[in-house]
């Protein structure tokens, strides 16, 4: 590969240096284009710009390839938890065994909200969206943690970090059962993590809510699969609001915001509403199928294919397995599952679907798993949320440990008018 780009403009060629990642990622380094030629580049949407350089995830869409710090996520969901994934993606390796007691210790001691926030779920209507109370909550929380505000450093950045991993989902559920009209049900010491966030989802004053090991390896292998996945939309907000300094916790409220979008986060629940469409209108999953093959028809199959997966996605592999499981353990009877299991047979199996890669991805797996454990829809995002958390958390870390990081600014072309000048009421045209 050469060492330069070399540009024909107006008849002057400029040469720019090129880069190749670790895993033969190739690109052009154009942040001198402006300087140089007085031109910048128009990309709607960022799909062919690369905004930062990272070391935290890696994913080959056309192989199906996601790997965590280098490790195959196939592996991480064999063999680890979500919660030493957290370690791995924020400090850049497994834990040893003491690093893992630390850390676990850490989030034991965060889980617990200062009572004062309290007041501030109460005020909130009934009917709140749970994702409005989140980012809500976690900014507020910032609020009583002085040593946000102050200047970065590893032993603050290890407490927050803990403390916001841990806060997340005793604010999610929390915002939950505010949602529900429900009393709090606090966090305990003895409880491990996700065990811990479906007590407090689901336990009540006269009964403890004891799931089985298949929902709690279903719901952690949720968190496990979507806890980074390069710069997608949310994490790229993230990194975009640390880089003007702001502090973690307003960084990841951003981040929610921005998964909030039904373009992004709220994938999983648009299959949950598919399903019910289908359900409501007397079809038993067949029907749409033929009418999903129809362009013409506006049917569209929701968890199925991936935009950056031109193969099957590798995270809906590994929760394939987890969702049967889950389903024989429940043996539930619930018609929009009995419809799901229809259309992941014809995506898995009909000539239409395979031959234009419309497999289902983690979407359409979390989406009916979380039905099946009692996950209202209007959780779904919020759960995704607690995934994401640590990959959120390492790129913000990225951010602040760069000694060259600026704050981002891109830039734009105008279309709108050219010079115009102020004309007084009077002389307006009605």
């Amino acid at each position: 590969m050469s060492n330069t780009a070399k540009f024909d403009l107006d008849g002057t060629v400029y040469e720019f240096p090129t880069l190749e990642g670790c895993e033969g990622e190739k690109a052009i380094d154009i942040s001198t284009l402006r300087s140089k030629t007085g031109y910048i580049t128009l990309d709607d949407g960022y799909g062919n710009t690369g905004s930062c350089s990272s070391a935290i995830t890696f994913i080959d869409g056309d192989k199906g390839i996601l790997r965590y710090r280098g490790i195959p996520i196939e592996e991480l969901a064999e063999k680890s938890t979500f919660i030493e994934v957290a370690y791995l993606l924020i400090y850049g390796h497994l834990p040893k065994r003491s690093e893992m007691r630390k850390f676990s210790d850490m989030l034991t001691e965060n889980q617990i909200l200062h009572e004062n926030m309290k007041h501030h779920f109460e005020g909130f209507p009934d009917h709140s969206h749970p994702m409005a109370m989140l980012s809500s909550m976690i900014n507020a929380s910032s609020c009583f943690y002085p040593g946000l505000m102050g200047p970065a450093s590893r032993d603050r950045f290890d407490k927050h970090a803990a403390r916001l991993i841990s806060q997340v989902r005793t604010i999610a559920a929390f915002s939950y059962r505010k949602s529900r009209g429900l009393p709090i049900t606090y966090p305990k010491p003895a409880y491990k993590y996700t065990p811990n966030f479906l007590h407090m989802m689901f336990s009540e004053p006269y009964a403890e809510y004891e799931p089985k090991v298949e929902v709690l390896r279903a719901l952690d292998l949720i968190f496990l699969l979507h806890a980074d996945h390069e710069q997608n939309c949310s994490t790229s907000t993230v990194r975009m609001v640390a880089s003007s300094q702001a502090n973690l916790f307003a960084s990841a409220a951003a981040g929610v915001c921005a998964l909030w979008g039904p373009l992004h986060g709220g994938a999983n629940q648009a299959v949950i509403e598919m399903l019910q469409e289908i359900h409501t209108s007397g079809d038993d999953g067949r029907r749409f199928i033929e009418e999903a093959k129809d362009k013409n028809s506006g049917k569209r199959l929701m968890g199925f294919g991936h935009r950056v997966y031109r193969n099957y996605d590798p995270r809906a592999k590994i929760i394939k397995g987890a969702c049967d499981a889950l389903f024989k353990a429940l043996k539930i009877s619930d018609p929009l599952l009995e419809i799901a299991q229809r259309l992941e047979d014809a995506a898995l199996h009909d000539s239409y679907f395979v031959e234009r890669k419309l497999y289902p991805n983690v979407d359409f797996y979390s989406g009916i798993i979380m039905r099946a454990i009692g996950i209202p829809t209007e959780m779904f995002t919020v759960l995704f949320a607690i995934g994401r958390m640590p990959g959120w958390i390492a790129n913000f870390k990225e951010i602040i440990e760069d000694p060259k990081s600026r704050i981002n600014r891109p830039r734009q072309v105008y279309v709108g008018p050219t010079l115009s000048h102020y004309v007084p009421m009077a002389e307006r045209e009605e």
